[in-house]
């Protein structure tokens, strides 16, 4: 059995792979081919712990394992004492914007924040409360006043001004702000006033949408947006490391939507603040920060939509030129996935059939060699070159593995005779792909 798998890991881990997605917890358990990378990934981890920012991309085909190494890499991290959050591109989720869109990934971002108590997200109220009990200890104890005492109503504004001290210490742009929402969720916090605990979590992940109903709300005059966002991700990077947090990592999935912007203005908009994080990693402009994107290789070397497109990018991120398939570079900022070969998927297939069997309570009749009959069948099919994805396998492995667990009569050759190859590329790319090549 695979070693220390608990029972709700297993069912993320089978619900989610059927379904065409990766699996949000349990990743682990069903790593294979990819050690080169993680142990690259978390010497730079260490570097982040001390002081330093990086950027990475993490390149690949569709359904190449992308998404699987953010989610990966989110298991190592949070295991590390970071804060971590994830969020994906989409038509309404972007880096650069005037209408909302940039706020709305920030939006994306906060919701969810993840720490190793709570690795499904939504970890940011817990955070908060985390820090503001330290910032009452604190507070308490310099000015020798108990515990319980200072939670009283007559140390109110000596906590307020605590708070506002701290927050002015480890924030730059916006910080009175920041600051003041913070206040205002503390005085709910402690007065058990649901409502304006709310409203303050509401302001701080840039839920609201005009400066008038935050003033009424909270007596705050300006709210998150656009153009600011960037600044409040690196505030509560500097209020995580405060807390004892070892740094704050965003993982950005799914950056072909970046790619897909019609508009080339708007693009290049896009790029030129990915320009602008990136140089801020790496000239030290800003601590314990690790941002990753995870795009495909067109996302980053077409020449006309792509990030080669701008021609800064494309002279930071242009491969190591003594880089071969054998000869990898793992320390510069683009990490290109290699398709899993033959063997490690047959390893995978083989995790994966434990997990179904642990999940489901049952013991199917599987064995090693129709684990590579299935191989043999699906990758010899019309397409399976050009199309066939680790994704399209392990969905369907898995089911043809439900298929026999509820009809333990069937054929399982005839099943395995089946299995047909379809393009998995979204309509649209393969639109833009062909326009491209006009």
């Amino acid at each position: 059995m695979i070693d220390n798998i608990k029972p709700k890991e297993a069912t993320s881990i089978i619900n989610s792979l059927v379904s065409g997605v990766v699996p949000k917890i349990g990743v682990q358990h069903i790593t294979v081919g990819r050690s080169e990378e993680i142990n690259a990934f978390i010497s730079a981890l260490d570097d982040v712990k001390n002081g330093l920012s990086l950027v990475k991309f993490w390149i690949g085909d569709f359904g190449s394992g992308k998404s699987f190494m953010l989610h990966l890499l989110n298991t190592v991290t949070l295991k590390q004492k970071f804060v971590v959050a994830n969020a994906d591109f989409t038509p309404d989720n972007r880096l650069y914007s005037n209408d909302g869109k940039s706020v709305m990934l920030y939006s994306a971002i906060m919701d969810n924040i993840a720490i190793q108590t709570k690795p499904e997200g939504g970890a940011l109220p817990t955070l908060l409360e985390k820090w503001i009990e330290q910032v009452i200890a604190k507070t308490a104890e310099e000015n020798h006043i108990s515990l319980m005492e200072i939670r009283s109503d007559q140390y109110l504004g000596l906590i307020q001004n605590s708070i506002m001290k701290t927050v002015n210490e480890i924030t730059e742009i916006g910080g009175f702000d920041f600051g003041s929402a913070i206040v205002k969720y503390y005085e709910g916090y402690i007065n058990g006033d649901e409502l304006l605990r709310r409203n303050a979590l509401k302001w701080l992940k840039g839920e609201y949408s005009t400066k008038t109903e935050a003033r009424q709300d909270l007596g705050i005059r300006e709210i998150i947006n656009d153009s600011n966002y960037y600044d409040m991700l690196k505030n509560f990077c500097k209020l995580f490391v405060s807390m004892g947090y070892s740094g704050f990592m965003i993982n950005l999935d799914e950056a072909i939507n970046l790619y897909k912007i019609s508009t080339m203005a708007s693009r290049e908009k896009n790029y030129e603040k990915i320009l602008s994080i990136y140089n801020d990693c790496f000239q030290g402009k800003v601590a314990n920060l690790f941002i990753n994107f995870a795009g495909t290789k067109e996302f980053l070397e077409n020449e006309r939509r792509g990030l080669f497109s701008y021609q800064a990018l494309k002279s930071r991120l242009e491969a190591n030129k003594f880089e071969t398939s054998e000869l990898r570079d793992f320390a510069q900022p683009v990490i290109k996935l290699m398709p899993l070969n033959h063997n490690e998927i047959f390893v995978l297939l083989k995790k994966l059939k434990l997990i179904f069997d642990f999940n489901y309570k049952t013991e199917l009749d599987i064995t090693d060699e129709d684990i590579s009959a299935f191989m043999e069948e699906i990758f010899n099919k019309p397409g399976a070159a050009e199309f066939l994805t680790p994704r399209e396998v392990i969905r369907d492995f898995l089911n043809i593995l439900n298929i026999i667990r509820q009809n333990p009569e069937v054929d399982k050759k005839r099943l395995f005779g089946e299995i047909e190859i379809a393009d998995e590329r979204p309509n649209d790319l393969i639109l833009l792909d062909s326009i491209e090549e006009l």
